[in-house]
């Protein structure tokens, strides 16, 4: 056991030296906190949460910027599109792959299915800075095809590791590739649709994928009803007449 474990932190390591990681924060010794901490004070428990959250997806987002698992997308990528938004989100939006302007940028959904997200989200009466949105795969896909159910595999230790360093208690999964991924599952979108899931401690609900909303105009009632399942669920008042 403790020679596999010895395995595992050399290969972690290794995969941080070849991102440009080449130190690691250092762990408070027993007794020594946050300020505030050792009086219980609410503000500072969460200020220190909150850091503790961001430099594990640093690390994490260094990681995969490394990772070559998957030549053909390691071969034809700009750059890894890793995620965006609060560390400390209840609520993730997780998506298929990054397309053609995410691979250019860096960052998730800023394309038209982008675009249209934000419009969801903000007419929930919420701000894409308060969500985190990240993606199933952290590549490219040439031309933008489905995901392969090998490189599902290679990436789902990383978008699982960033659910478990977020701990959202709510994940929206948007399309077919996104909830398979994560459900484990293989129900079409359609069965999966109006049904609540858990991974974890989070709620899971599965929508469509803005990408075929603007491809079938129709099915965007479909997705403010699971949107306001959702925002009920959570407690977040719509605003009258939506």
């Amino acid at each position: 056991m403790e020679v596999c474990q010895s395995v595992r932190l050399r290969q972690r390591l290794e995969s941080l030296a070849r991102a440009g990681v080449l130190q690691l924060p250092r762990l408070r010794p027993t007794g020594v906190s946050f300020p505030g901490a050792a009086t219980g004070d609410p503000a500072s428990r969460e200020a220190g949460a909150d850091h503790d959250r961001r430099r594990g997806l640093e690390l994490l987002q260094a990681e995969v910027a490394a990772c070559t698992a998957c030549q053909e997308l390691t071969a034809t990528r700009t750059q890894t599109v890793f995620g965006a938004g609060s560390p400390a989100a209840r609520l993730v939006f997780l998506g298929e792959a990054p397309g053609a302007d995410e691979d250019a940028s860096g960052q998730p959904f800023v394309g038209a299915a982008g675009q249209l997200l934000t419009k969801i989200i903000e007419a929930c009466t919420l701000r894409r800075e308060e969500v985190y949105i990240l993606n199933v795969l952290k590549c490219r896909p040439p031309g933008n095809r489905t995901p392969q159910s090998d490189e599902v595999g290679n990436c789902r230790k990383f978008f699982e590791r960033q659910l478990e360093i977020i701990r959202p208690e709510f994940i929206c999964c948007l399309g077919t590739t996104a909830a398979q991924a994560l459900l484990q599952t293989g129900e079409s979108i359609g069965k999966l649709r109006g049904r609540w899931f858990t991974h974890a401690d989070a709620m899971v609900i599965c929508t469509y994928h803005p990408s075929y909303l603007l491809r079938t105009p129709a099915a965007k009632r479909d997705v403010w009803d699971d949107m306001k399942r959702l925002m009920d669920r959570m407690g977040v008042a719509l605003e009258p007449g939506r």
